[in-house]
């Protein structure tokens, strides 16, 4: 098998961007062509609204991005039919070979997280994920399991290291020896980055760095030098393709490793023709982050 980041950083490099496409079914803005009954969770023609949103979406993105990066609480607030509708669309990326980046934020301890580690890294998992997000501030043995889990299945992990949150400061930032907490952990992380290394030099044991804090991306890249971020931030939040890849080093094709995400600014423009104003949304956060790395 080969690992995550040499699946991931290999596409990127025939591509010549990092874009990652957020898969995020805000409800009240499904274009219409798509929408079905009230567009509420517990309306059944929700789920299958969304699913037939998002079948566009991934054929609309197949062959122009590596990565997608579906949030799994849009899909639980529909209940069992918002899981099933995103196990077919996991099965839709894979047909399309895209990669993807389940975003849950697992973490827990002991048996609960190899249970969570199974159901997203299991061979037979329906929803088994290229990598995962996952969340270590409940101590570092929580990331264990998780860890072992991806080393099996050639997985990878993006660790919750300097959010891209107003209040990610609240514990993150608090200074301890001298350092802020989540350098603390950039560290520790450092450390395991070659349990789950590849070919290419990068690690699929990453770190979530968002894009609002360009400076922070750096430090932490100080502390993760074989690491992939995956950054959110960028599009809607306000971050430039600039910042968004502060954290990226220098590669043979240019700045390389990681994922910047964008999810509402690609998938809900405002227009009426959702098609053609989708393309142009991502033809142009491609083209941005694309000279943002040159």
């Amino acid at each position: 098998m080969v690992a995550f980041a040499d699946r991931l950083v290999l596409r990127q490099r025939e591509l010549g961007h990092p874009l990652c496409v957020g898969l995020d079914p805000h409800l009240d803005r499904i274009p219409d062509a798509f929408r079905a009954g009230t567009m509420t969770p517990h309306d059944p023609a929700s789920a299958d609204a969304v699913e037939r949103f998002f079948m566009e979406v991934i054929d609309r993105l197949a062959g122009r991005v590596a990565a997608v990066k579906p949030q799994i609480a849009f899909f639980e607030q529909l209940g069992w039919r918002g899981l099933q509708a995103l196990e077919r669309l996991v099965a839709r990326c894979r047909e399309k070979e895209l990669l993807v980046v389940l975003d849950a934020k697992r973490g827990d301890i002991g048996s609960t997280a190899a249970g969570y580690a199974r159901a997203f890294f299991g061979e037979t998992a329906p929803l088994r994920a290229d990598a995962l997000t996952v969340n270590a501030y409940l101590g570092l043995d929580t990331l264990e399991p998780f860890i072992d889990a991806a080393s099996a299945a050639a997985g990878g992990l993006f660790v919750l290291v300097k959010t891209s949150n107003p209040g990610s400061g609240d514990l993150q930032g608090l200074t301890v020896d001298g350092r802020p907490v989540y350098l603390h952990l950039a560290s520790a992380l450092g450390t395991r980055a070659e349990r789950l290394a590849g070919e290419t030099g990068f690690s699929g044991l990453g770190a979530v760095v968002g894009a609002t804090y360009p400076e922070d991306a750096k430090r932490v890249r100080e502390a993760m030098p074989e690491a992939l971020v995956l950054v959110p931030g960028y599009g809607a939040q306000g971050a430039s393709a600039a910042q968004a890849v502060a954290g990226f080093v220098r590669g043979p094709n240019g700045l390389e490793g990681g994922l910047v995400n964008a999810s509402r600014s690609i998938l809900f423009p405002a227009a009426s023709d959702w098609g053609a104003a989708f393309d142009a949304s991502l033809k142009q956060a491609t083209d941005e982050l694309g000279a943002a790395v040159a």
